[in-house]
């Protein structure tokens, strides 16, 4: 009992190349490569879209300098520009 031995696993193989056949074997496997590339291809851009674009800091007018002025709004409306 114990561990399969490679006999076990030839016939194993063989059966299953008998029930499903070589053409369905090879779509799986081209199938299931082009859904792991796929991922990783998505995953590469979720990383990339992370990071912030590298622009310099927003300049301060000089009158806002040390002011301490607080400026109070409210946004009404959301548009894209």
């Amino acid at each position: 009992m114990g561990s399969f031995s490679i006999w076990h696993w030839l016939i194993v193989l063989i059966i299953i190349l008998l029930v499903f056949g070589t053409k369905k074997l090879r779509n799986l496997g081209s199938d299931l490569g082009g859904a792991v590339k796929g991922f990783k291809d998505g995953m590469r851009d979720a990383v990339a879209d992370d990071k912030p674009a590298e622009s310099p800091p927003p300049a301060v007018p000089p009158a806002q300098v040390g002011s301490g002025q607080t400026i109070e709004g409210e946004i009404r409306e959301r548009t894209k520009t």
